[in-house]
């Protein structure tokens, strides 16, 4: 009877989730169907591992405010399989528990399940263990990797197939791979993708696939509904236009509207202005076109999780803020109420937004005192011995820092070259324990000048692996130092060998090991005294007597990471922008609450307050502005041209030919403008190789600009190689043409022509009109 009764409760459990009884989505005729009537997919675009799951519901309700129906998400493949074949859908990672508690709100869910998700996410969600294999291409046909994305893509499917709308639940769309068209063409690998995705069990509900307006014809899939995915501003005919040539009848849907922008380690906080935002929804709206706000929370990037762009690298905060209409803590922002008066515009007569949930509480917590402390080099792992260096993944270790050490068997002269091939991503170099030179992967920096040395030296190189990249190419980006280390004197080139190398992982168990001393002890007076003692863990306590949200403030600490009570909060680096580290109040707990801080810099004191809002736009190092360094002037009156010309007028990619020529320094000089303005704008920038491709950009770096707007937001002369169509250099409108930009290909290339598209707003703000170019194998004068 017991048994009978458990069987009995479980099936009524079953159905009071599938209540709800099986319906239908489909794509109709310019419309999208749901049970037959035309609906328009409104959607919020949150993440749930940026997102505490006590908070979830809160997070849902939230977007529901807003008069959001769906919420979109991505599933992120390198946290629920962290290790080869174990699976982890439970605690914060049961994506099935999310999309039920949005059932519970009424809200429909879009499922982009990858493999492949971007979002400013470690490796763009691919597992880091995919690079122990030497030879593997991600993103491709390649069998070992084919193998495992369907492995994970049928787990996916365990979890979430049974929640399609056919089957009772509210999944209405599952996303095909994400955004291919800017990493190749390949539809042989999309189509096998697309397969593999059908046949997990995801077959009830369309499947569609997102690309940009310029490219996604390069994959597209006669099978698949297709979106297109641009940001706040753009010009809504034109991102839409070849896309209702192609497919008249298809319904039109924006699969990501930007409506800000994420923030990465020394540079300016991004924000967007929310009334372009709105303005762009509205004229959506208007055109029965459906949208995902991306983001609508965008939450926080919690533990190491956080990936980084290149060229040239740059690593993303811990907050993912996003500057969204919902703020990181969760809290109402301007933007969130300008958008919710908007959609009130859209709604069915008698109908009513549902009440803004209540915020939750914040607390502060006084300046607390970490008096406890374990040096890295006292903590030392077991020794890995290896004739030569090699990166982590070799090692088994995907995330942390790695030391390798040496003895150097010779006399080092001084003005030695220590070359690197190559750190990733910030190294600290020592010699017999003395502090001998940093270097920062975001800066290229890969080489130090030596000192003078003498034979039986102890070589420490001490390697913090930052997140790995997620966009384009780049994502095979294996951590440490991926080739060998070389003594250079002249033309003598030794390689260095026999190391002995430590790794630190980052799971809470490996760093609460840690044999801490307090630091007013004797036991610490006895520690050894040396620079290598800077990077260390430290521990501390605070007491509260009631909960809340706070905001950990980290100004007098260097680079790191914190801990709370077993949660792994991010990282903190001084260098901003983002000097506070949100801390929900779920993980806090009255009376004694434990913390440890890796700080591998060294901290100015080790003191932490919890303050009762973030700070995000705090940046602590110089960083120059712009390209162009104080009096210079690029001189290109003795130069040969290489091409001139007029671009047309509007929207879009433009190609320029030109016989073929070999060069190292490209130089664009804009000499008008269309609008009669003075201001000159690139959105994105290609050189044509010899062979018909795109030259790799990779090692491409901005020598010059004669102009860069700062002031109003980040519009410098890098963002036309950053790989994103919706950011983009400007020039400032006090600064008459012509304007100039000169790129460093890194090497020399043989060149036919180059590409480019301007602004994607309405009448393409700032497009160059006159142009000239300019390519030579030696650089330009100043």
């Amino acid at each position: 009877m017991k048994r009978l009764l458990l069987i009995l409760i479980a099936l009524c459990t079953i159905n009071a989730y599938a209540g709800s009884k099986p319906g239908k989505f489909e794509v109709g005729k310019n419309t999208f169907l749901l049970n037959g009537e035309p609906f328009i997919i409104k959607a919020a675009e949150v993440h749930y591992p940026r997102i505490p799951r006590e908070y979830w519901e809160h997070r849902i309700k939230m977007c529901k405010a807003l008069g959001m129906n769906s919420l979109c998400l991505y599933v992120f493949w390198n946290l629920h399989e962290q290790t080869p074949g174990k699976f982890d859908f439970s605690g914060n990672n049961d994506i099935a528990a999310f999309c039920k508690l949005a059932q519970n709100e009424g809200m429909y869910v879009i499922v982009r399940p990858g493999p492949y998700v971007c979002a400013e996410w470690e490796m763009g969600g691919l597992p880091w263990w995919l690079l122990k294999k030497d030879d593997v291409q991600l993103r491709s046909l390649d069998s070992y990797y084919m193998e495992r994305v369907k492995i994970f893509m049928n787990a996916v499917a365990k979890e979430l197939a049974p929640l399609q709308i056919n089957n009772g639940g509210n999944i209405i769309m599952v996303q095909v791979e994400n955004e291919f068209g800017s990493y190749g063409t390949d539809k042989p690998y999309v189509s096998a993708i697309r397969d593999i995705v059908r046949e997990s069990g995801f077959n009830k509900v369309p499947l569609f696939q997102c690309d940009w307006s310029s490219n996604f014809l390069n994959n597209g899939l006669d099978d698949l509904t297709w979106t297109v995915n641009f940001g706040t501003g753009a010009n809504i005919d034109k991102q839409f236009e070849k896309l209702k040539e192609v497919r008249p009848e298809s319904p039109l849907m924006c699969s990501e509207f930007w409506s800000g922008w994420f923030d990465h380690w020394g540079r300016k906080h991004e924000t967007r202005e929310g009334k372009v935002m709105v303005d762009g929804l509205r004229d959506m709206l208007k055109r029965n076109i459906s949208f995902s706000l991306y983001m609508t929370h965008g939450g926080t990037t919690f533990g190491w999780w956080g990936g980084a762009n290149n060229p040239a690298y740059s690593a993303m905060c811990s907050s993912y803020d996003y500057d969204a209409p919902i703020s990181e803590a969760g809290w109402t922002t301007p933007k969130f109420f300008e958008l919710r008066e908007m959609m009130k515009e859209f709604m069915a007569p008698g109908e009513k937004l549902s009440d803004i949930p209540q915020a939750i509480p914040v607390i502060t917590i006084p300046k607390f005192t970490l008096n406890k402390v374990a040096p890295m080099i006292e903590n030392l792992p077991k020794a890995i011995l290896s004739e030569n260096v090699k990166p982590v993944e070799k090692f088994n270790q995907g995330w942390g820092s790695v030391l390798y050490t040496t003895t150097l068997d010779k006399d080092v002269k001084k003005g030695t070259i220590l070359k690197i091939t190559e750190q990733h991503d910030w190294t600290q170099i020592f010699v017999d324990g003395k502090l001998i030179a940093r270097l920062d992967r975001r800066k290229g920096e890969q080489e130090v000048t030596m000192p003078e040395i003498k034979g039986g030296s102890r070589l420490d190189i001490l390697v913090e692996i930052m997140g790995r990249v997620n966009f384009d190419k780049s994502i095979h980006d294996r951590k440490g130092i991926t080739e060998k280390v070389e003594l250079i004197d002249g033309k003598s080139v030794e390689l260095v060998k026999n190391w002995k190398i430590y790794t630190f992982t980052l799971d809470n168990k490996f760093v609460e090991s840690k044999k801490f001393v307090d630091i007013n002890s004797a036991a610490y007076k006895n520690l050894k005294k040396s620079d290598i003692n800077l990077p260390a863990y430290y521990r501390g306590s605070f007491t509260l007597d009631k909960t809340g949200d706070t905001f950990l403030n980290m100004e007098s600490w260097g680079k790191g990471l914190v801990w709370v009570n077993g949660h792994c909060l991010g990282r903190f680096w001084e260098i901003g922008p983002q000097q506070t580290l949100y801390m929900p109040g779920c993980w806090l707990k009255k009376g004694k609450n434990e913390i440890i801080v890796l700080d591998i810099l060294g901290p100015k004191e080790r003191a932490i307050e919890g303050l009762d809002k973030p700070i995000l736009d705090m940046l602590k190092v110089a960083v120059p502005e712009t390209h162009r360094k104080s009096g210079q002037k690029l001189v290109l009156d003795n130069e040969s041209v290489t091409a001139e010309g007029t671009f047309k007028k509007g929207n879009g990619w433009q190609q320029i030919d030109f016989p073929l020529i070999e060069g190292r320094y490209f130089c664009l000089e804009g000499l008008s403008s269309f609008d009669g303005t003075n201001v000159a704008s690139i959105a994105e920038l290609h050189l044509i190789g010899e062979d018909g491709n795109n030259i790799p950009r990779e090692n491409w770096n901005i020598l010059y600009a004669d102009s860069e707007e700062t002031r109003s937001g980040n519009y410098t002369a890098d963002k036309v190689y950053d790989l994103q169509e919706s950011t983009y250099w400007q020039t400032v409108d006090n600064t008459s043409y012509p304007h100039q930009i000169v790129i460093d290909l890194g090497k020399s290339y043989k060149v036919k022509g180059f590409k480019l598209i301007p602004r994607a707003e309405q009448s393409s703000p700032g497009q160059i009109k006159d142009f000239r170019v300019f390519i030579k194998k030696d650089k330009f004068k100043y």
